[in-house]
């Protein structure tokens, strides 16, 4: 399901690193992404946001990435959150159950 073109844009601010996530996460896209997230996942110093408003599709392995990134940054004691989710999107996290375990970053709070 490769039609949107996956595409990650970083943008660092004095206390937040947020991924702006677009076109569809599937596993042709996942080695692509954890590449982007090896770089950052591990910085402790500033809040880890993923912008997903321009994410078009998700599957299960993107969901495991979003799992797996929301464990790691729990277990450094990080902080992680989630921007701007599609409702088509929202409705799979809810459906999977991952919505309740997921903070929603506000716009502008950074």
């Amino acid at each position: 399901m490769s039609t949107d073109k996956f595409q990650v844009d970083q943008e660092e601010s004095e206390n937040t690193i947020q991924l702006h996530v677009r076109g569809e996460l599937d596993l042709a896209a996942a080695q692509a992404f954890r590449q982007v997230l090896e770089a950052v996942i591990h910085r402790e110093d500033k809040e880890l946001i993923f912008n997903l408003r321009q994410l078009t599709y998700i599957d299960s392995t993107g969901i495991g990435i979003v799992v797996s990134t929301l464990k790691l940054r729990d277990e450094l004691k990080a902080p992680f959150a989630v921007r701007d989710i599609p409702a088509g999107i929202r409705k799979l996290f809810d459906l999977t159950g991952i919505s309740g375990f997921l903070k929603e970053g506000v716009e502008g709070s950074a």
